[in-house]
């Protein structure tokens, strides 16, 4: 499964420049999504959407990552017109995981098991969401909101998606996958969330020394 990171936004709430080159422990936010990807066994293809608003992310991504990721420029200012559009450059026409470039925690391990549950699922696309309990534990207030009504809960869209490429073009039944772990809930939109990022990061780390 190839897989798309949306690179391309102005990052206007978090305020500190291009939103995929912010650092965080002094690596780029993008290169965790990134990476966590080359260490995905059932990712293949990865590329990078950016836009007019990101060229530093661009620069970044072809220095560091030169022949194992792929840019696609796109025109920026609509999500969903710069999505379609990468997936039609990358001439990608089976299932595809698309995600944003401000999800530090993500692991290989979460990822697969969105992959396996996508498999299962019976549909062509699926989106991961986050319950909105796990949100406020986190102290995170979401601008948009879904009731869930397999679950009969509210629920947050965490930037994570799998879809058809053949037909990017046209409106996919879909499954919500809810998702406990944090590590979908925890994007980076504020100071405060790349603080809370930094403190589970070094806990992680901590954990691992000790273990």
């Amino acid at each position: 499964m190839d897989a798309i990171i949306m690179a391309g936004g102005f990052g206007s709430r978090l305020g500190m420049g291009e939103k995929p080159c912010v650092e965080l422990l002094g690596k780029p936010l993008i290169s965790y999504v990134i990476d966590t990807l080359l260490n995905t066994e059932s990712i293949s293809g990865i590329y990078v959407a950016v836009s007019p608003a990101t060229p530093k992310t661009a620069s970044y991504v072809e220095e560091e990552y030169e022949g194992r990721v792929h840019i696609i420029p796109t025109g920026g200012g609509n999500y969903v017109g710069d999505m379609v559009y990468a997936v039609k450059a990358a001439c990608i026409s089976d299932p595809l995981m698309v995600l944003m470039s401000d999800l530090p925690l993500l692991t290989p391990d979460l990822l697969e098991r969105v992959i396996s549950e996508y498999k299962n699922c019976g549909k062509p696309a699926m989106s991961i969401f986050s319950p909105i309990s796990v949100c406020k534990n986190l102290g995170i207030r979401p601008d948009t909101v879904f009731n869930w009504e397999g679950g009969g809960k509210l629920i947050v869209p965490s930037g994570v998606n799998i879809m058809d490429g053949k037909n990017v073009d046209h409106e996919q039944e879909y499954v919500s996958l809810v998702m406990d772990d944090i590590e979908f809930a925890l994007n980076i939109n504020t100071v405060d969330d790349l603080n809370k990022c930094k403190e589970m990061i070094l806990e992680r780390k901590t954990k691992a020394i000790k273990n």
